[in-house]
């Protein structure tokens, strides 16, 4: 088991290690260093974005070469991309070639919010489906859906999630508008992955406070119980002398 054990550990930190690079390179500072160096050779601001933002298309055809499928959150990458490329080519605009990473961040947030009408919100699901709904974890973690607390919590999680992407879409756009091109794309890059780690920690907080809260009332119905069982149990009967 020891053995086995370590033998999986490096296996792990070059996925984690590789899954940073890939974030690196292809989403956050490959697409702005490649803006830079587009720019310096002399390319329009235009042009510079729209080479620069093929990178993180890069990442979803990876993904579907590897995967033989195409996720949601891939589709609307790839449909952020093309509304933005399109929009930049056809008006001349640099200002509407940023606007495409508003456009998948929107519409997540409206797929959030949408999905509180189903059976299963949204990020319930994508839970789910990280765990691996066929595996014993994520059968354990479906199962806990019977519960009136858990519904809630994900629920919650869901309208959260979607009103911050609306928000961020929104912030994104004004920061298009307000700033230089440079800047915005550097922000537009870096923001994506600042409201998913806050998010990420609000959830995770959250649910360390619900299930401290539930084994306390779980304690104080269990110790109720007792002290009314102890209560109710009939005094023994004297016998005739």
């Amino acid at each position: 088991m020891t053995t086995s054990t370590r033998s999986t550990a490096p296996t792990r930190d070059r996925s984690r290690l590789w899954s940073v690079g890939k974030i690196v390179v292809f989403d956050t500072a490959g697409p702005f260093v490649a803006y830079l160096m587009l720019r310096s050779a002399g390319l329009s601001a235009v042009s510079a974005l729209v080479l620069s933002g093929v990178l993180p298309g890069v990442v979803v055809l990876d993904g579907l070469i590897r995967h033989r499928r195409l996720d949601a959150i891939g589709i609307l990458v790839l449909a952020g991309i093309a509304v933005g490329t399109i929009l930049g080519l056809l008006t001349g605009n640099a200002r509407l070639v940023l606007v495409e990473g508003s456009v998948p961040t929107a519409a997540f947030g409206v797929l959030c919010l949408s999905s509180l009408r189903s059976r299963r919100p949204l990020i319930f699901r994508f839970a789910l489906e990280f765990m691996g709904g066929d595996t014993p974890r994520g059968r354990d973690f479906d199962g806990l859906w019977q519960y009136p607390g858990f519904r809630h919590a994900f629920r919650l999680f869901t309208v959260v999630w979607g009103v911050a992407y609306l928000a961020e879409a929104a912030a994104r756009i004004v920061i298009v508008e307000t700033t230089s091109t440079g800047t915005a794309l550097a922000v537009s890059k870096v923001m994506p992955y600042a409201v998913a780690g806050v998010l990420t920690a609000w959830m995770t907080l959250y649910g360390r406070r619900t299930r401290r809260q539930g084994e306390r009332l779980a304690a104080q119905a269990a110790t109720a119980a007792q002290a009314a069982a102890g209560t109710a149990a009939p005094e023994p009967a004297l016998s005739a002398s």
